[in-house]
């Protein structure tokens, strides 16, 4: 039976935090040993891309919804141990789910507008609002290819009619 292997990344025991520098003692013929186990996924949400994994609270810009409803972001790239996907077609097959758990603002932006000896003076702020969801799933399923079939018969009927 092979030994237990120490693993670098942890929680650093003077710190108390996370540490890339830490070793973790994993047992041998545990489901960790031997390698990593990460599944996250890179996805569009507001015109940015966030790479989200499973319990990650995201912060993005603001979205239509309440707390608690649930929305699927679309997936740019899926990473599932040593298994990559960047296959559109195979993209279409992965659902991203995530709930929205409450409202945010960013940091209070100042602007000052001044012209030296013409008395013109303008103040504005501006305060940015963000949504916060969390990632409740990656999940391989078939829901959108099936959507994409139903878009597909409808444009077939509609092109014999």
């Amino acid at each position: 039976m092979p030994a237990d292997r120490d693993y670098p990344g942890g929680v650093c025991a003077w710190k108390g935090q996370r540490c890339p520098s830490a070793v973790v003692k994993v047992a041998a013929g545990s489901a960790h040993d031997g390698k990593r186990v990460s599944v996250y996924a890179i996805v569009r949400c507001g015109g940015r891309q966030e790479k989200a994994s499973v319990d990650d609270v995201l912060t993005v810009d603001r979205l239509a919804g309440e707390v608690g409803s649930t929305l699927t972001l679309p997936a740019l790239l899926v990473v599932d141990g040593d298994n990559v996907v960047s296959d559109a077609a195979e993209l279409g097959g992965y659902q991203v789910a995530a709930e929205i758990v409450g409202d945010a603002k960013g940091p209070k932006i100042s602007m000052i507008h001044y012209k030296n000896k013409t008395g013109y003076r303008r103040r504005q702020g501006h305060r940015q609002r963000y949504t916060q969801v969390r990632i409740t799933g990656i999940t391989k399923g078939g829901a959108r290819a099936k959507a994409s079939s139903r878009s597909t018969a409808k444009t077939t009927s509609a092109a014999e009619a």
